[in-house]
């Protein structure tokens, strides 16, 4: 088993922690990253866009002139497609976006994310990320520590830093439970607390 040391968040060593190797030392499965992702992306969009069509539209049946005489085109009524205000042919309409990708497929994914950001060195391990206090400042106090730019923090449950974390565009934490492919691959550098790895392996351990 990998065995990494463990900081806290003044960038000190406190100790060392055994990786497991089944999650953190598989080999790298890139292939796989676009399906998951493609995946991820297609179900964030609500897929509720609607435009009318010629029945949907308001407007009068009545034939807006009569067929022969006028020496103008034929036409029906004004909720054709043709004239203003008409229905729309083939617009958009509410639809699932969603695209199935099956369980083993995610998860082998997200560990060879995992396995590749270790063998990156683009994880570090602390032993606790509770700030305190509510305070951006202390985030960006952090990464400065820990010299990253972009970073994904990722504990059991913690408020205080999920708050702090709102107003940075280069920072996001996330709940073990809600750790994802793409955001493991959009930041640069993970920060994981000790708890957090225990939660990651036990989740991902087959």
């Amino acid at each position: 088993m990998p065995t990494m040391d463990v900081f806290d968040l003044n960038r000190k060593k406190v100790g060392e922690i055994e990786l497991s190797e089944e999650v953190f030392g598989a080999e790298s499965r890139a292939y796989l990253y676009h399906a998951v992702i493609r995946a991820q992306l297609l179900s964030r969009r609500q897929g509720t866009v609607k435009t009318k069509k010629r029945d949907e539209v308001s407007g009068s049946t009545r034939k807006v002139y009569r067929q022969k005489g006028t020496g103008r085109a034929r036409h029906g009524d004004s909720r054709s497609p043709l004239f203003r205000r008409g229905g729309a042919v083939f617009g958009p309409q509410p639809r699932e976006w969603d695209v199935k990708v099956p369980k083993k497929v995610k998860r082998a994914a997200l560990v060879s994310a995992l396995s590749d950001r270790m063998r990156e060195g683009a994880i570090t391990v602390v032993d606790s990320a509770r700030l305190g206090e509510i305070k951006t400042k202390r985030v960006t106090g952090v990464m400065d520590k820990f010299k990253v730019s972009s970073v994904l923090f990722v504990d059991i449950d913690n408020r205080e830093l999920s708050l702090s974390c709102r107003n940075l565009p280069t920072a996001k934490y996330l709940s073990s439970s809600g750790l994802n492919l793409f955001d493991v691959l959009k930041y640069a550098h993970m920060v994981v607390t000790r708890e957090a790895v225990q939660a990651i392996e036990g989740a991902l351990k087959s």
